[in-house]
């Protein structure tokens, strides 16, 4: 079933080339939305909305094609439109405790 929790999994997938950690962990993507097929549609439409660890990433395009990517793959998904975002502004408190480990903050 095509649900939020299904999309973040697969997006764990993605990983920080620099950092060794996957996107969700890193606390990067603030909201998935899920738009289930109907009349006009016969696939899910997925929204998601997501930021960076600075504005100046090199890789913000690769993150959103890479995003834009994984989510197709689901069976299910007919389309996805990804929103990078910088408000709210990405901070390490927004990182799992597993990634603040590995990544040296206590």
């Amino acid at each position: 079933m095509l649900t939020k929790q299904s999309i973040l999994e697969k997006l764990k997938e993605i990983i920080d080339p620099e950092l060794g950690i996957n996107l969700v962990d890193l606390g990067l993507f603030y909201e998935v939305k899920v738009e289930k097929p109907g009349k006009k549609r016969e696939g899910a439409h997925v929204e998601v909305k997501m930021t960076l660890t600075s504005i100046g990433c090199p890789l913000a395009g690769f993150f959103a094609m890479q995003v834009e990517e994984k989510v197709k793959s689901i069976p299910g998904v007919k389309d996805v439109h990804v929103h990078v975002v910088w408000e709210p502004p990405w901070t390490p408190e927004k990182m799992t405790k597993s990634a603040r480990e590995q990544l040296g903050f206590s």
